[in-house]
């Protein structure tokens, strides 16, 4: 059997194997991808994003729990940082979920950003095409961490839970422009601490002037101690609450459209650039571009008309 065909049978070996070929970009994940595609469409997506030491590992794994109380089969993606020096990365949001590594209805996958921007890795997506096929009811992606430019889960996730906590600093600069505009639900987290009533204030007034149009969702601030699961079974019915709404509102259709078309032009994007500098490392362009462009012989934009010009010449048919 493929492993795709033993992913749609429930084979958690076959998952484990299936993403690793996806993260390390092996061709033949591709024809896996291509079989399980048709299947997916079922797992409910939510994001889980915020500032790094806003306890989103630990939030993640209360709602894991919360979740499996409710019946529901929970897969997991947490993005970790990849150091810019040696490309490797300590993959340490397990530790914090380490109470469900026994459980069979809960998949946790760690992966890599490997330089990428946003937030994600390259693979967060066929990863969570991977956890649909394979059952999930609830897929939650945890993002990287990295601030007000972390915005590609909202156009990966259902439902996006921007998590903050208290002491950050100028509260308001650290909710204002970007991340801001991306959360169906806001979190106060460690709400123990001295502030976070002053911040969960600061975030509804500012809310409230975005003054989102009759009929759309109007996003919450909830408040919660993931460290002592306080507030976590109100945050998980928002969740749930979101999801009816937006199940049932013509945002669904739009939503999906336009995913689709972003996966569609980030594959293309990614093949387009592979064969690019496959084609160039067969003819040593890159070394010759690079000494001419030294000696000022050449500008990078004529070296790459140039380039796409020999890939993909002109036909007269």
């Amino acid at each position: 059997m493929s492993l795709a065909e033993q992913v749609l049978e429930g084979n958690i070996r076959a998952a484990a194997r299936l993403m690793r070929d996806i993260d390390d970009g092996r061709i033949q994940a591709i024809d896996e991808l291509k079989a399980l595609y048709p299947r997916t469409g079922n797992a409910y997506i939510i994001g889980i994003t915020g500032p790094p030491g806003a306890g989103k590992s630990t939030l993640v794994d209360q709602l894991t729990a919360s979740f499996r109380t409710r019946g529901k089969k929970v897969g997991i993606v947490a993005i970790d940082p990849t150091s810019p020096f040696t490309g490797g990365a300590i993959l340490g949001d397990r530790i914090r979920m380490n109470r469900h590594s026994c459980d069979e209805g809960v998949f946790i996958r760690s992966l890599a950003t490997r330089g990428a921007l946003g937030g994600l890795s390259r693979s967060t997506s066929d990863v969570a095409l991977v956890l649909d096929a394979l059952g999930m009811d609830i897929v939650i992606i945890e993002t990287v961490g990295v601030g007000q430019d972390e915005v590609d889960i909202v156009k990966e996730a259902h439902t996006t839970c921007v998590v903050m906590v208290p002491g950050l600093g100028d509260d308001i600069q650290a909710i204002k422009a970007g991340i801001l505009e991306i959360g169906d639900i806001f979190v106060v987290n460690k709400a123990d601490r001295e502030g976070a009533d002053r911040t969960a204030r600061e975030l509804s007034t500012m809310l409230e002037m975005r003054h989102a149009a009759e009929g759309n969702w109007h996003p919450k601030v909830m408040k919660t101690e993931a460290q002592r699961g306080t507030g976590i079974d109100e945050l998980t019915d928002e969740i749930l609450a979101h999801r009816d709404f937006f199940l049932s509102s013509k945002t669904m259709d739009n939503f999906l459209r336009e995913r689709n078309q972003r996966h569609f032009m980030g594959i293309l994007r990614d093949t387009l650039l592979k064969k690019a500098l496959l084609f160039m490392a067969q003819s040593g362009y890159v070394n010759r571009v690079v000494t001419s462009m030294g000696e000022h012989r050449i500008d990078p934009y004529s070296a790459v008309e140039e380039i796409v010009s020999k890939m993909m010449p002109d036909r007269v048919d």
